[in-house]
């Protein structure tokens, strides 16, 4: 494993190169080697001969090295980069070795290369009632015979899967399909080339890469809406698509019709085929993954009360729970201790904690309704009198404090309401909370019947 993650390197750091720009990359990381990878952590180590120069693409790019390495290899879960006399006499010792030779051709790949994590395949998707439509959805897109259904939307919060049957499509495609062009790249990763090749002027480069897609597979769209000639382009590299009978599969962490900012066309077209929903994992679901995990590593004892505690604390999403699993497996590993649920309970409390299941909107309406005595349709009601529209204005509040949600999810929420109304009614309890220390404490009850 760590000789394919070395061999992925140069692939890596090609498409830095073209998300930063030759002139950032060849001052800063250029220099870097590979050094390490640990399968067991998900851990990329490289390196530097300098420690203000490891320090400081740590810190400008850190986040960038980690997505441009999940995207080659999705297993990584953080990269680090280290300097210093170790680095530097390995540096030395590499200085005659010729640097990666970045290939100029097209990001579009062929999964028969290094790229796609073979991991990632339908035979290791582990189906149940809350995956089922998806998974079938998406061997129906890789097949030889053309799908009933196109462009495929798979929707679902974080770690749920979606980027693993992204994997699954192009592999499985490939294997039906040897000559075909297939292009996977996240939506951030559309964006930052468009507008490149807008700067550059070589947009009909760009243009007519993706255009020749067989299968065109883009994830996490949502962090591109909102951004007009994105969306644009977007759109008409779609139409292309669609008009030549190509494939394309989109993912994103929620409907279209929830994707803020959306064009009314871009909704009608990514609305168009079959939108798919992941729920969240079901108790046996996520109790055969682990069983699943288990099963490759023969060697490793993990108790069953280990395994029913994992499953009961860890109920959010599938990436947490296997992160869990890893990082108990690791300790056990490294310090040779036995797994057992004292270990699991010590090791993983923090895990635990940043596992709880976070506050939704309706939850924060109902707690608000039930406090005050309301109907919850309340909530989206037009109503304007004191008493519905004050702990209406409380929701709004605490909507935007306890979830990440945007002003315009939120008004959404509370009967289709303006996001400047959202934005009124924060403000406004932000005021009375200074000034009305009856209305401070209400908020602040209501806030611990959520956390409870």
């Amino acid at each position: 494993m760590n000789g394919d993650a070395a061999a992925l390197w140069p692939r890596v750091a090609e498409g830095l190169r073209r998300d930063l720009g030759a002139r950032t990359f060849d001052h800063w990381l250029k220099p870097v080697r590979f050094a390490d990878y640990c399968a067991l952590s998900g851990v990329v180590t490289l390196e530097t001969a300098s420690r203000f120069s490891a320090n400081w693409i740590n810190e400008r790019f850190g986040d960038r090295l980690e997505l441009a390495w999940r995207q080659q290899l999705p297993a990584v879960r953080s990269v680090s980069v280290r300097g210093g006399a170790a680095a530097a006499e390995r540096a030395a010792t590499l200085a005659s070795a010729p640097l990666p030779a970045f290939d100029a051709a097209p990001a579009a790949t062929n999964p028969a290369l290094l790229g796609f994590d073979p991991r990632l395949s339908f035979d290791r998707f582990v189906v149940a009632r809350s995956n089922i439509l998806a998974a079938n959805a998406a061997r129906r897109m890789a097949m030889v015979e053309r799908p009933q259904f196109n462009p495929l939307y798979l929707c679902s919060g974080t770690g749920q899967g979606k980027t693993h049957l992204l994997q699954a499509i192009a592999q499985e495609y490939a294997a039906s399909h040897p000559t075909a062009t297939i292009i996977l790249m996240s939506a951030e990763k559309f964006m930052l080339e468009f507008v490149g090749a807008m700067r550059s002027g070589d947009m009909m480069a760009f243009k007519a890469r993706l255009r020749a897609a067989d299968l065109l597979l883009l994830d996490d769209l949502q962090f591109v809406m909102g951004k007009n000639s994105t969306q644009e382009e977007l759109l008409h590299t779609i139409d292309d698509l669609m008009t030549a009978q190509r494939r394309l599969v989109v993912t994103a962490d929620r409907p279209p019709a929830m994707l803020d900012g959306v064009e009314a066309r871009l909704l009608s077209r990514l609305s168009g085929g079959l939108v798919a929903d992941i729920e969240a994992p079901e108790d046996d679901l996520r109790e055969r993954i682990i069983r699943q995990r288990l099963a490759a590593m023969p060697m490793v004892e993990v108790p069953g009360d280990v395994v029913t505690w994992l499953v009961r604390h860890f109920t959010r999403n599938i990436r947490e729970l296997e992160g869990a699993l890893n990082k108990l497996l690791a300790y056990a590993a490294l310090t040779g201790a036995r797994i057992d649920l004292a270990l699991a309970e010590d090791r993983l409390a923090e895990n635990v904690r940043s596992a709880r299941p976070r506050i939704t909107i309706d939850e924060i309406q109902r707690a608000v309704c039930a406090h005050y005595r309301l109907d919850k349709s309340e909530m989206s009601s037009k109503r304007r009198v004191r008493a519905v529209a004050r702990p209406r204005q409380v929701a709004m509040y605490l909507a935007k404090e306890l979830t990440p949600r945007s002003y315009p999810e939120i008004g959404r929420r509370f009967g289709g309401r303006d996001h400047s109304t959202v934005i009124h009614a924060v403000r406004t309890v932000e005021a009375l909370r200074v000034a009305d220390s009856e209305l401070d404490a209400e908020i602040a009850a209501i806030r611990r019947s959520l956390n409870s």
